[in-house]
């Protein structure tokens, strides 16, 4: 998964910082995934409130994805709510 992810270079290229990123967390559909996603956005950009996001329930209800679109400051913040989210449990996939 990490050869996926984009490079810190790629990222101050494309981005004028700070600005809103989007992240999308597929994960398995147990009461706790959502919490622990906006856990680690909450403790990484160091908020206090929910950050906002959006669910959607897969068809079967074994999965969920987590749509999230905070505002960044860096390209390093970036790559470290990616490397947390992708230690989060219950991930399936992460973009």
């Amino acid at each position: 998964m990490k050869s996926s992810l984009p490079t810190l270079e790629l990222l101050q290229k494309t981005h004028d910082f700070p600005c809103p990123y989007v992240f999308k967390v597929i994960g398995k559909a147990d009461p706790g995934f959502t919490a622990r996603v906006l856990a680690v956005l909450r403790e990484v950009l160091t908020i206090d409130t929910e950050p906002d996001h959006r669910i959607r329930e897969a068809v079967g209800g074994r999965h969920v994805s987590v749509t999230l679109e905070p505002v960044v400051q860096s390209a390093q913040q970036i790559l470290a709510i990616y490397r947390r989210l992708g230690a989060v449990d219950g991930l399936v996939m992460l973009f």
